[in-house]
């Protein structure tokens, strides 16, 4: 059997109610919250379990998705990813992804877009993915580079972290440009 949400390195998969506490931990890096969003308050491990529970109970969307990335082997919680931005009149949706720290540099997170974006191209027909990526995060910027998306606009100083203002960066990839680098739904 063979499912479309596993791949190479990486399995997309729920949060399950007791995994608040893991993701709580991915937290505590200043940096990595700040390159993923935004940096909040400190939470308490009682609301990250509330959190992963509500998720874990939530009915799934089909097209509104926010999943854990899990390793393909063993099965270990190491970041998430979710389509926001959704419009399906013009096909079009966003995603956001995040990695643990301890997590980076392995391949995971290109690995997790490729799933996702197989299953809203080619199962949720949508034609077009866009990701905003901050300029100071440069790993990502060299990671959607890599995947074969396009560069195609720039919004000055549209956020504020770390005490400045700097750029966005818009990129995208449609269909057609997916299925010609990573071919059809398995």
């Amino acid at each position: 059997m063979t499912s479309m949400w596993v791949g190479e390195r990486v399995r997309l998969r729920a949060i399950e109610p007791d995994e608040g506490e893991v993701f709580l931990a991915f937290e505590e890096d200043t940096d990595a919250a700040r390159n993923g969003w935004r940096i909040a308050p400190p939470r308490s491990a009682e609301r990250a379990r509330q959190w992963a529970a509500e998720l874990a109970a939530k009915e799934s969307d089909l097209d509104e998705v926010k999943l854990v990335i899990a390793t393909r082997d063993g099965d270990v919680p190491v970041g998430m990813i979710n389509t926001h931005q959704v419009h399906r009149h013009h096909g079009t949706f966003a995603y956001g992804i995040s990695i643990g720290t301890s997590h980076h540099r392995k391949g995971y997170a290109g690995d997790a877009i490729v799933v996702l974006l197989r299953y809203m191209f080619h199962e949720r027909a949508f034609q077009k993915a866009e990701a905003w990526v901050y300029a100071s995060n440069d790993p990502s910027l060299a990671l959607h580079r890599r995947l074969g998306f396009v560069e195609e606009g720039r919004r000055r100083r549209g956020r504020f972290a770390a005490g400045r203002y700097e750029d966005e960066f818009l990129f995208g990839m449609t269909t057609e440009e997916f299925t010609e680098r990573y071919g059809r739904a398995l």
